[in-house]
């Protein structure tokens, strides 16, 4: 099982509300997330205890130059931003480097697979 794993404890009430559905990533991720896989969607730091929030299904990889990113992309990856300058600034915090228009992301979809008790 993979995990789409993030770092902030601020991004769990958008997870929660299902306002957060896309996660974008420095690099080329398609060969690691691809359409109908089932990932856990986890919270917390790397090499440490990271806590499930959902099982989720990924619906779409894309892969681009940053500056081709959509309003709509950026938006469902952080509801509260709007330009691709404010996910530059962000992901530069994120890999403490400096990151430009010309780096490739990949956009990574996903929805929340709703588990409900089986029915006997």
């Amino acid at each position: 099982m993979f995990a789409l794993n993030f770092y902030s404890p601020l991004f769990v009430d958008q997870l929660r509300k299902g306002r957060k559905t896309a996660t974008i990533r420095l690099g080329d991720k398609r060969h690691k997330y691809k359409k109908g896989q089932l990932v856990w969607v986890t919270v917390g730091h790397r090499h440490g205890p990271r806590q499930k929030i959902f099982t989720a299904i990924i619906d779409q990889v894309d892969h681009k130059p940053i500056r081709e990113l959509t309003q709509r992309e950026i938006e469902r990856d952080n509801p509260e931003f709007r330009l691709v300058e404010d996910t530059i600034h962000f992901l530069s915090h994120i890999y403490a480097r400096e990151i430009t228009m010309d780096d490739e992301v990949s956009v990574i979809h996903f929805s929340e697979v709703i588990e409900y008790p089986s029915l006997k």
